[in-house]
C-alpha cells in the first residue's frame, strides 16, 4: 500500500510540473515588452485535475513533427496490421500540439513510465 501512495505522489509531482512548467523560468511577453517570471512549480497537493471532459481511446500508431515553436504528435489506429496488405491504412484520430518545453517534460515522463513497466514486466523489444 505504501508503494501505491508513493507512486501516486510521484505521478502527482510529475503532473504538477507538467501543468505549471519549470521553476522561475524567464520568458518574453507575447507583446515583446520584456522578460517576465513564470510561477514556481505548484505542489502536487495543490493540483486538481478536472476529468469531466476526459475521453479515452486506443491508438497503436503515432508520428510527429516539430518547428522551432511547437511539437506536433499525431495518434491513430492501424486496423490492417495483420491483414497482409501491401499498403497500410492508418486512421489518425488525435493531434496534440505543444511547446518544445512541454514535449521535453512529456518525453521525461514517458521514459520513467517505460522504465517502470520494464522493471515490472521485463524488457520491451525495439
Amino acid at each position: 500500500m505504501a508503494k501505491a501512495a508513493e507512486k501516486t505522489e510521484k505521478n502527482g509531482a510529475d503532473a504538477a510540473k507538467a501543468a505549471t512548467g519549470p521553476k522561475a523560468e524567464t520568458a518574453q511577453h507575447s507583446t515583446g515588452t520584456g522578460p517576465r517570471q513564470r510561477e514556481a512549480t505548484v505542489p502536487p497537493s495543490q493540483v486538481k485535475f478536472d476529468t469531466s471532459n476526459l475521453k479515452s481511446s486506443y491508438c497503436n500508431v503515432c508520428n510527429g513533427s516539430s518547428t522551432r515553436e511547437e511539437v506536433v504528435v499525431n495518434f491513430g489506429v492501424n486496423n490492417s496490421w495483420d491483414m497482409g496488405t501491401a499498403k497500410l491504412e492508418v486512421q489518425l484520430e488525435h493531434r496534440v500540439v505543444m511547446s518544445p518545453h512541454a514535449a521535453k517534460r512529456l518525453r521525461d515522463m514517458l521514459v520513467r513510465l517505460i522504465d517502470e513497466h520494464e522493471t515490472r514486466y521485463g524488457k520491451l523489444d525495439g
